[in-house]
C-alpha cells in the first residue's frame, strides 16, 4: 500500500482517511507495518470506529508504561487524538487468516503517472474473466494473457469453447505475462474505486525467463508472478472470410434469449439465429418459442449455439453489437468497439446436447473437452432466467412472476 504521509522516528503519520481508504482496497488479508504483522479487517475497523482526530501516528513501541500498566508485550503504538492503543504482533489474524500480504509505504508524495483509465481498466477485465475455463486440469486457460505491443495492451482468455479478447491503446514497455483469473477477480472492483492507474511488467527474480504484472494506484501497489506456460496462439483462432454479418441491440436480445431459456424443457438450451431481411430471428429448436429483433444486415444465414453462450456473449459486448458468421459449423464472431469474442456453434443436425464432434472446431484446442452445453447449463439455473428476464423488462411485479414461472416443470432444475 502507498500511503502519502510524513516519516515519525521508525514510524509514520498519516491522514485517517487516506489509511482507511488504502486498508480497504487492500486484497491481502495480513498487513505489514514495520516488522510487524496483524490482520486487515480488524485493523481497518479499529481505525474507522477512533474518533477526535483526522492524523494517526504508528510507531513501534518499547516496553513502557500505559497509564500505569507494562506494556511490555504490546508491540505497535497506534495514536489517534486522545486513543492511544498499542497492538501485539499477529493482532487480528487467526488460524484461518489466509495467508497473503501487504506492505505499507509511507512517503511525502504518492505520484503515479498513469497510462490506463482505472474505470476502463476494470471494464476490460470483467470482460474477459468469465471466459476462463473452470477446470483444473487446463491451468493455462484458467489465466489471462496480457500482452503489450505495438502501443496496444491485449488481454486474452478461453475455455476451449470461447476466446475473449480486448484492446486498450497503452503507453509502455512491450511485455507480455499470464496471470491466473483467481488473482484478477479482487482488483475488478478495486479499480472502480481508483483515481489513477498504471500496468507495467518487471522481472520476478525467480527465474531468468520470470514475469510479473504490476498494477500501480494511487493507494496501492498489485504484484502478481506471471505463470509457467505458453497461452494458445490466439491470432489464428479468429475466424475471417464472413459472408453473414447483422448488427443489434444487446438488450433487446438478452430479453428475447431469457424468455426462450424458461421455454426450454432441459437444462441446455440451444437457439437457432436466423439473419436476413432487416432483422435477426431467435428460436428454440422445437419451435416452442420465437422473438425477431429489427437488426442491420447484410447476406443470410443459419446459425446455432448454445444460449448460455448466447448471454454470456451479449453481456460482455453490450449495447450495440456486430456477429458475424462464416457458416453454420465455423465458429462465429461478435464484435464491439475494442472487443471481440469467439464462440463455437452447435450444428445444426444435431440434438441438444453437442456431440463431441465439435471439438474438431474448437477455437483454442482440438483434444477431448466437456459438452459446452452441459458444463455451462448447470451453473445457470431456470429459476435465475426468469428474475433476469423479469429484471430486464422492468415488470411491475417481478417477484409474483418469478415465483409462478417457478411452480412450471420446465423451469425447475
Amino acid at each position: 500500500m502507498n500511503i502519502e504521509g510524513k516519516r515519525s522516528g521508525e514510524g509514520f503519520c498519516a491522514h485517517k482517511a487516506i489509511l482507511v481508504h488504502a486498508l480497504s482496497r487492500a486484497l491481502a488479508e495480513r498487513v505489514m507495518l514495520m516488522d510487524f504483522t496483524i490482520g486487515r479487517k480488524g485493523f481497518l475497523t479499529y481505525l474507522k470506529s477512533l474518533g477526535g482526530s483526522n492524523v494517526v501516528k504508528v510507531v513501534p513501541s518499547s516496553n513502557g508504561n500505559a497509564s500505569g500498566v507494562r506494556v511490555a508485550d504490546k508491540r505497535l503504538k497506534v495514536v489517534c487524538g486522545a486513543n492511544t492503543s498499542y497492538l501485539d504482533d499477529m493482532a487480528w489474524v487467526g488460524d484461518k487468516t489466509p495467508m497473503t500480504l501487504c506492505e505499507v509505504r509511507v512517503s511525502p508524495t504518492n505520484a503515479v503517472k498513469p497510462n490506463l483509465g482505472a474505470l476502463e481498466l476494470s471494464e476490460a477485465l470483467s470482460r474477459v474473466l468469465p471466459f476462463t475455463t473452470k477446470e483444473d486440469s487446463k491451468p493455462i486457460l484458467q489465466c489471462v494473457l496480457f500482452r503489450v505491443k505495438d502501443g496496444k495492451l491485449t488481454m486474452v482468455s478461453a475455455d476451449g469453447f470461447r476466446l475473449s479478447l480486448v484492446k486498450l491503446d497503452f503507453d509502455g514497455d512491450e511485455g507480455e505475462v499470464l496471470i491466473s483469473r483467481d488473482d484478477l477477480w479482487g482488483v475488478v472492483s478495486a479499480l472502480r474505486r481508483a483515481y489513477r492507474v498504471r500496468v507495467s511488467f518487471e522481472k520476478s527474480g525467480e527465474s531468468l525467463d520470470g514475469m510479473s504484472l504490476v498494477l500501480d494506484t494511487e493507494a496501492i501497489r498489485y504484484k502478481w508472478r506471471g505463470a509457467d506456460g505458453n497461452f494458445p496462439e490466439y491470432e489464428k483462432l479468429i475466424p475471417a472470410d464472413f459472408t453473414t454479418f447483422v448488427s443489434f441491440d444487446t438488450n433487446e436480445a438478452i430479453k428475447a434469449v431469457s424468455s426462450l431459456k424458461v421455454l426450454s424443457d432441459s437444462k441446455n438450451y440451444p437457439i437457432d439465429l436466423t439473419i436476413g431481411n432487416g432483422k435477426l430471428t431467435m428460436s428454440s429448436p422445437d419451435e416452442k418459442g420465437q422473438t425477431e429483433i429489427p437488426a442491420d444486415t447484410q447476406g443470410e444465414g443459419r446459425i446455432r449455439l448454445d444460449g448460455s453462450f448466447l448471454a454470456d456473449a451479449l453481456r460482455a459486448c453490450g449495447g450495440m453489437v456486430e456477429l458475424k458468421l462464416v457458416n453454420s459449423q465455423s465458429p462465429m464472431l461478435f464484435t464491439s468497439p475494442d472487443y471481440e469474442l469467439v464462440v463455437m456453434p452447435m450444428f445444426a443436425g444435431e440434438s441438444q446436447k453437442p456431440k463431441g464432434e465439435t471439438q474438431t472446431a474448437e477455437p483454442v484446442e482440438a483434444t477431448a473437452e466437456v459438452k459446452p452445453a452441459e458444463t455451462v447449463a448447470e451453473e445457470a439455473e431456470k429459476a435465475q432466467a426468469v428474475a433476469e428476464a423479469e429484471a430486464i423488462t422492468k415488470a411491475e411485479k417481478p417477484k409474483h412472476k418469478a415465483k409462478r414461472k417457478a411452480r412450471e416443470p420446465v423451469a425447475v432444475a
